[in-house]
């Protein structure tokens, strides 16, 4: 089949939960079928050697126009090239998705999350999101939920042509040896982990609050991810952070898992989620984990006393030293079997066959 992909920054190297997802999955189907993926180019850092096709279209960075105004450019391509499925991920990029069908297209979506929720958008911003919602849902021919609680909010109708197929991970090992990376940043040998893009969903104000208020002092806070449009959000975090807060900037993923690999613990201080990759990766090379206490978060397999009130400083400092105090023997295996990438890759084509028929 000739599939093209829109809906994504692009990949590799380019940050974010709906980036790797599409990295993933597409690395595992181009051997089976033509891949034809759309880039923004101010994201573009990299064109690997790969039976992947990709097409570079030019964007902008500004937050809310950057999505609507690629994926009407897709969305012309695409009536032109007449693929045989247009893959399209996130309600917003799916907002021309009748257009598509009114050309006789057939259209797959993926759910990833309810992005009308996020903080960093306005009410204009998130009243068109939820309108791009409306539209995609029912003018797709068969929708991807990555998050089953999304999936099960859905009326009878949507859920008839709707299929849950979670994240995966790549199977990792733990890093025994620190790279230059720990001497670069000035990363000590005790410290808690967050990772994830700087923006206010994913609740860092409230990590370095609680971090400062536990009584944890022999501890550093690293926080990797890079900024996009926050960068107002991202100065107020340094004007919070004091000489034991970290700011590491986008890591690979190589440096990521040397993170993971000598973190005392892991924290996930989200307001919202559609199903964190961050959380998988964490839950092979982390002894230790505390999550915000999300849908999201339940579908994973963790102990109660992992779970923190969303957006409580004071319960999430209180937990830092509960797990802190516990013995550094004192680990838990996580079972991440079930979220296997190229198991997710498989499922999304029979997604593809059912929907191009």
């Amino acid at each position: 089949m000739r599939v093209a992909v829109f809906g994504t920054r692009g990949f590799p190297y380019i940050q974010g939960g709906v980036e790797k997802h599409c990295e993933y999955i597409y690395s595992y189907l181009a051997d089976k079928h033509e891949i034809t993926v759309f880039r923004r180019i101010p994201y573009v850092c990299q064109t690997p050697h790969s039976p992947i096709h990709f097409i570079d279209l030019p964007s902008t960075k500004i937050k809310g126009f950057e999505a609507f105004f690629h994926s009407f450019l897709c969305t012309l391509i695409c009536v032109f090239k007449r693929p045989d499925v247009i893959h399209i991920h996130n309600i917003g990029p799916a907002f021309f998705s009748p257009l598509l069908r009114l050309f006789g297209l057939k259209v797959v979506l993926t759910y990833h999350s309810p992005n009308y929720e996020h903080a960093k958008w306005g009410r204009f911003s998130k009243m068109l999101l939820k309108i791009a919602e409306y539209i995609s849902l029912r003018a797709s021919n068969h929708i991807i939920f990555v998050n089953k609680y999304q999936l099960e909010k859905q009326n009878i109708r949507i859920q008839a042509k709707s299929t849950y197929i979670p994240n995966g991970v790549v199977k990792q090992r733990k890093v025994v040896q620190r790279g230059k990376l720990f001497a670069t940043h000035g990363i000590k040998n005790n410290f808690i982990l967050g990772v994830g893009r700087i923006t206010p969903e994913k609740g860092f104000d409230v990590l370095i609050q609680a971090f400062q208020q536990a009584n944890v002092s022999i501890y550093q806070l690293v926080i990797a991810g890079g900024v996009d449009n926050e960068h107002g959000y991202f100065k107020k975090l340094q004007d919070m952070a004091k000489d034991n807060v970290v700011f590491t900037g986008v890591l690979t993923s190589e440096e990521l898992t040397e993170l993971y690999s000598h973190a005392s613990l892991f924290v996930l201080p989200s307001y919202n989620e559609g199903f964190p990759l961050t959380l998988l990766e964490a839950m092979q090379l982390v002894n230790k984990v505390l999550v915000s206490d999300l849908p999201a978060t339940r579908l994973l397999a963790l102990n109660e006393e992992d779970y923190v009130k969303v957006g409580s400083v004071t319960d999430l400092a209180q937990k830092i030293m509960e797990k802190l105090e516990q013995p550094c023997f004192s680990t838990v295996k996580y079972n991440t079997s079930s979220y296997d990438w190229e198991l997710i890759a498989s499922q999304t084509e029979e997604v593809y066959k059912n929907a191009s028929q």
